[in-house]
């Protein structure tokens, strides 16, 4: 019998992302979208045997920042080796386009603050071959990568573009350049941007403590944007608001998010999550959203599904030694031999009778913060018991928590990482995470891919979401049904991505071959392949058999093919 598919998928517990039950089954794929998915007796030009498999739709990842990364890099690590074979970027209102020649500057410093991408990455990276935001999407269109990924536009972006050095300063728009703002963000989305972002967080800084243009936007330029998706009659609005700062409360917060979606007339989703000292927020936000959702207003809530938090280690961009006198001695060293020379019991002592120099009290800050964290471990748990904080192990050996996190980052060769998980796990577990997760208002995401390079590795959620979730959690777990539907054709349909997210005949044919049993996180580790020779975290999996983008198998056993189906993906509603 003559091969009829270019690929056939045979065998596997197909679940195929639309909540349904999981059911054994062939997909066959042919001209990069799915044939057939039921009892395939023909051959395909490829086959890959799934037995013992399940056989997911690929997953849709709404939350990244590869905006500098898809202009200089063909794959989109690390959320490619994690299922994810579509992304949505230009997530916070931060991004490089529109953008005149003599505001580069202050985009490149607005993104190094707010997302940690060093700016000798973005200088030597970005080729700035472009000035509005079509011409952004134009330069894109024939770039090829190992996954599709969509475009938002951005605010801070937008504002800088029509106010100049204005636009950093915490001044109002005038009602021309109001109006110019709305053209833009109607004109990109006519292009193809899949939509608008912006952020109100006081936290989103650059470098130097100013505020990202966005931030210091008032509530009518906020809605300045929202009229362009009107005008446009499509797209969706993304925001990060200013509650976990202490900025406002949940009912002020959800009174700009309902009067967006009011004017913009288009699906809205928003940052949840819950945050000390502020640790009923996320609840009342969700209480919120839920009324929202029976008045009309189609306004949903984008949660994590694990601590967030900051990584420390020797390799990394921070540690809580790093501005010591006695380390920035030995600062220059490679990694292992750096860690040799903290092993001499003198340069110990030195180091851990010092304290911080450093001019910045951010950063003096942030290293100090390592009495919260615990060491991670391989596999990752990324719900600790008590006892495997630093703080309970110093108890228990009756030395300081320096000394704990001194010896844990030693560990493996200086290869050792700390994690504070700073967000989502207020209570000392992942409770108020499940409330999120299972919530039918909250979309899974804010994986930051592309973003946080030295301190952050959180695009591969996806996995914490298959192995913790569904099989490995003690209690409170969820359905592979209900997880796989939420990585992918609810993910899609959120941002209006119809045609991928399910395997079912005629739908795009990206799809995840994955050993269940066996799949699991090991710790990120840190990897210098970044224009300039920069650093960025990548995070390992075992059980991916195999990643399909527009029919194409891209990753074999975690192990990169060499194929780049992957494109940008523009808005076609």
């Amino acid at each position: 019998m003559s091969s009829e598919f270019d690929l056939v998928i045979r065998g596997g517990k197909v679940v195929d992302g639309s909540g349904s039950p999981a059911r054994m089954a062939d997909v066959a794929i042919r001209g990069g979208v799915i044939a057939r998915v039921g009892d395939v007796p023909e051959k395909g030009r490829e086959e890959i045997d799934a037995r013992g498999r399940i056989v997911t739709p690929g997953f849709v990842d709404l939350h990244t920042h590869y905006d500098g990364q898809v202009t200089w890099e063909h794959r989109l690590q690390p959320s490619s080796t994690h299922g994810v074979t579509t992304v949505v970027t230009g997530n916070c209102g931060v991004g490089f386009a529109p953008c005149k020649p003599h505001q580069r500057e202050i985009l490149v410093r607005v993104m190094e603050g707010v997302e940690d991408v060093p700016e000798v990455v973005m200088t030597e990276g970005v080729p700035w071959e472009w000035e509005t935001f079509p011409e952004y999407l134009q330069f894109l269109e024939p770039r090829r990568y190992d996954i599709d990924f969509a475009v938002q536009v951005p605010h801070s972006a937008v504002r800088v573009y029509v106010m100049g050095e204005r636009g950093e300063q915490k001044v109002a728009a005038t009602e021309q350049e109001l109006r110019q703002m709305t053209d833009i963000v109607r004109e990109a989305v006519q292009a193809g941007a899949i939509g608008v972002s912006t952020s109100q967080h006081l936290g989103h800084r650059a470098n130097d403590g100013t505020p990202a243009p966005s931030v210091v936007a008032p509530p009518d330029e906020v809605l300045a944007l929202a009229r362009g998706l009107r005008e446009a009659d499509a797209g969706v609005f993304q925001i990060v608001t200013d509650g976990f700062y202490g900025g406002s409360d949940a009912s002020t917060q959800m009174a700009l998010l309902r009067n967006i979606a009011q004017t913009s007339g288009r699906p809205l989703s928003f940052t949840c999550a819950q945050k000390a000292p502020y640790v009923k927020l996320h609840d009342e936000l969700l209480q919120l959203t839920q009324q929202a959702q029976a008045d009309g207003l189609p306004i949903k809530a984008q949660v994590f599904p694990r601590p967030v938090g900051f990584l420390f280690g020797l390799a990394l961009s921070f540690h809580p030694f790093r501005f010591h006198p006695s380390y920035l001695e030995i600062h220059h060293l490679p990694v292992a031999e750096r860690a040799a020379a903290m092993r001499d019991p003198a340069r110990k002592k030195a180091i851990l009778s010092e304290t911080s120099v450093n001019t910045n009290p951010a950063v003096v800050y942030l290293v100090s913060q390592y009495d919260k964290a615990f060491a991670l471990s391989d596999p990752v748990n990324y719900e600790p018991s008590p006892d495997e904080f630093l703080q309970a192990v110093a108890k228990r050996r009756g030395v300081s928590v320096a000394e704990v996190a001194y010896d844990a980052l030693l560990e493996h060769d200086g290869q050792g990482l700390l994690l504070n998980p700073a967000t989502n796990f207020a209570e000392g577990n992942l409770e108020a995470v499940h409330r999120m997760l299972t919530d039918e208002n909250t979309l899974v995401g804010l994986g930051d891919g592309g973003a946080h390079y030295g301190m952050v590795c959180d695009s591969s959620y996806p996995t914490t979401v298959l192995a913790f979730w569904t099989r490995d959690r003690a209690h409170g777990r969820v359905p592979l049904e209900w997880a796989v539907n939420r990585l992918t054709r609810n993910n899609a349909l959120a941002v209006g991505l119809t045609d991928r997210g399910l395997l079912a005949e005629g739908m795009k044919a990206d799809v995840n071959v994955i050993d269940y049993d066996r799949l699991q996180l090991h710790p990120p580790r840190p990897v210098f392949d970044l224009p300039a020779g920069g650093c960025r975290l990548t995070q390992a999996a075992d059980g991916y058999t195999a990643t399909i983008v527009n029919g194409e198998v891209t990753y074999r056993d975690g192990q990169f093919t060499g194929a780049y189906p992957g494109r940008l993906v523009r808005r076609k509603d």
